[in-house]
């Protein structure tokens, strides 16, 4: 995460009341929620150091490892390809529409990764910065699975899947106010 990605390698996800854009990377560099007016959650778009992201891609992208990003053939489901020499894995994004046509601060971003083909190994590691890194969270882990991140009027839930153990790690990369923040990662 060490440039700003050109805008022909991000994806939109969204439910109609709010929208996600996914690098090919395989990070979320911009989220506000629950409307599109909102503060952010992630914004790292504009402020990689201070802005916050959510990243669930193939461990170690190198040379060795290309990255293609496509829409599932008519669907708002966004996926990122990673083509590695050890295998072949891929992370599906998308938010379901929301039912109501009156406005909901309930929103889901969905992010799902396997392996089609091989072995590639996945990191995930979730680090939002509420209200574009002004304000502080706190983070609350329920149990190896579930964690809740807490900033001024928004919560973020995070939940995984057997198998991949959700851990609080505090970010070395951080500016002095954001090392207190501690952020879950697998």
């Amino acid at each position: 995460m060490d440039r700003y990605p050109p805008i022909a390698e991000l994806g939109l996800v969204g439910d109609l009341q709010t929208a996600a854009l996914v690098s090919s990377g395989g990070t979320v560099d911009w989220w506000c929620t629950p409307r599109f007016d909102s503060p952010s959650v992630f914004a790292s778009l504009l402020d990689r150091e201070r802005g916050g992201h959510c990243r669930l891609a193939a461990e170690g992208l190198d040379g060795s490892v290309s990255v293609r990003q496509l829409y599932l053939s008519d669907t708002a489901i966004l996926i990122t390809r990673f083509m590695g020499p050890g295998g072949v894995g891929e992370v599906a994004d998308f938010m379901p529409p929301v039912d109501s046509p009156a406005p909901t601060d309930r929103h889901r971003l969905i992010r799902v990764a396997r392996v089609l083909r091989g072995s590639l190994p996945f990191t995930f590691t979730c680090r939002p910065r509420f209200d574009y890194g002004r304000a502080p969270h706190t983070l609350g882990v329920t149990d190896d699975h579930q964690a809740v991140l807490r900033g001024p009027g928004t919560g973020l839930h995070v939940q995984s899947t057997p198998g991949a153990a959700l851990r609080a790690e505090t970010s070395p990369h951080a500016s002095p106010s954001a090392r207190d923040r501690p952020s879950p990662s697998c």
